[in-house]
């Protein structure tokens, strides 16, 4: 592998490393970039995986923290997975999915349909998270249309979300800053308060905060009009929003009063499917409710292979199939959509995860969370929270109020510069470091990679003091 980099770049791995690092400022568009460094800009450099492991551009072994972005379930450098792409791509590497259908495609979908909880025995593929939640919205408009329902278009999302970067997917976001300086379908969208526990107004229970939540929706839609409202759509675990866990049954309470006023339930999986909560699907397993749909991604393929996409209740597809609009079409489609090489990864992937992943994640979980709920030792650490194998030690200026340290953004920033060096990235958001590494993690790695954040936690403590940013 090594002589192959040297012989495209006429030199070492050092010397290819700096050669992407400078190609990548003069031509590479990062996402989410800064209007003032946008198109000019190097990230940090990952050259290798292997297992729960990435090494860095300088060389340098890291625990994959983030595991990709969510998604490297199974670990880096699973040869099965890299032999299935090769064997498939031999074998059939595309066909156009407007016409013609493959094998592994189908496959994938009777396997799906077999996890799901309740009636949702469809699948339609995309290429990723934010193609699935479009979908998926996009389903809910075509559905009312041909129900001769026109108006009952309005989804219902909530502050914290985070369901894609595509214009009707991004549109519900609640995340701060996330929709500061980008336009949005505002008109199709109406915003319900986060589900965080942390954050509940002081002197409130948490059950009492649940009673909020649950009359903070019907209140909407009695004020909004249920005939005017299409979906609700709502991470089980709101995972970019800070790993919000909601109160104990105020998903099944929000299940039932879409039921009742007839929106749609989507729960937005592409974080928490394929194992990232102990099972293929956590809203019937961990939450104990049947979505009308069920979007996925990442953990699909464990990262290897773009691929995403949307469960289907039978309900909804008998409906349609007994309007009294036979011909009407549901115009949506991706070039990409049932790709046999994704396809047939995922099949394999979840091969891996049936046979030894999932019982290993459920066996590890409950350590994960204890190992890391320590941190709540240091000063700066306001809580960790988290369920299976996702976390977020979130960092506040004192316990009391709860506000994030005025220096905002940088704090993350600089626990992640810290653990670098120590050996662990880390996924900053704002004040907040998300954890969420590879299902096959073990009690060891998992000691290694918590003692690395406390001291990137306490190095990042001693910096603020002596800047005098922070007197904690």
């Amino acid at each position: 592998m090594a002589a192959v980099r040297q012989a495209r770049t006429g030199g070492g791995d050092a010397e290819a490393g700096q050669d992407a690092v400078e190609t990548a400022r003069r031509h590479l568009v990062q996402p989410w970039p800064m209007a003032g460094s946008v198109g000019a800009e190097a990230r940090a450099l990952i050259g290798e995986g292997d297992g729960i492991y990435i090494t860095d551009g300088n060389g340098k072994r890291l625990i994959d923290g983030p595991a990709g972005m969510w998604c490297i379930n199974v670990g880096h450098r699973r040869e099965e997975l890299a032999k299935v792409m090769y064997d498939q791509a031999m074998q059939l590497s595309y066909n156009t999915p407007w016409y013609t259908m493959n094998a592994p495609s189908a496959e994938l979908a009777r396997r799906i349909a077999d996890h799901a909880p309740g009636d949702l025995s469809h699948v339609f593929y995309t290429t990723g998270g934010s193609s699935a939640v479009e979908t998926a919205l996009r389903f809910m408009q075509f559905y009312n249309n041909v129900r001769g329902r026109p108006e009952k278009k309005l989804i219902l999302s909530r502050g914290g979300a985070y369901h894609g970067s595509t214009y009707l997917a991004a549109s519900l976001n609640g995340r701060p800053r996330d929709r500061d300086w980008m336009d949005g379908a505002d008109d199709l969208v109406v915003k319900l308060s986060s589900p965080d526990p942390f954050r509940r107004p002081k002197g409130m229970d948490v059950a009492a905060f649940a009673d909020m939540l649950v009359a903070e929706f019907r209140d909407r839609i009695a004020e909004i009009g249920a005939e005017r409202i299409g979906a609700f759509v709502g991470e089980p675990v709101q995972a970019s929003g800070g790993v919000i866990l909601p109160p104990d049954g105020y998903l099944k309470r929000i299940r039932a009063i879409c039921r009742d006023n007839d929106i749609l339930f989507i729960s937005d999986e592409v974080v928490t499917a394929f194992g990232r909560l102990g099972h293929v699907f956590a809203s019937g397993e961990v939450f104990g409710i049947d979505p009308d749909m069920i979007t996925f991604a990442k953990g699909v393929t464990s990262g290897y292979f773009p691929l995403g996409g949307v469960v289907i209740s039978e309900r909804l597809l008998e409906e349609l199939r007994r309007s009294n609009h036979p011909d009407a079409m549901f115009a949506h489609g991706l070039t990409y959509t049932s790709h046999p090489v994704g396809c047939a990864v995922a099949l394999k992937n979840l091969d891996i995860l049936e046979d030894e992943v999932l019982a290993h994640a459920r066996a590890v979980a409950p350590y994960f969370q204890a190992r890391l709920k320590t941190l709540e030792e240091l000063p700066l650490v306001g809580e960790v929270r988290g369920l299976g194998l996702m976390a977020c030690v979130e960092c506040v200026a004192d316990r009391e109020s709860k506000n994030p340290l005025q220096l905002d953004r940088a704090v993350g920033v600089r626990i992640d510069a810290h653990c670098h060096e120590l050996g662990l990235l880390v996924r900053p958001l704002i004040n907040m470091c998300v954890m969420s590494p590879p299902l096959t993690i073990s009690r060891e790695q998992i000691d290694d990679m918590v003692a690395i954040l406390r001291e990137g936690i306490s190095r990042t403590m001693e910096d603020l003091r002596r800047e005098g940013l922070w007197q904690g």
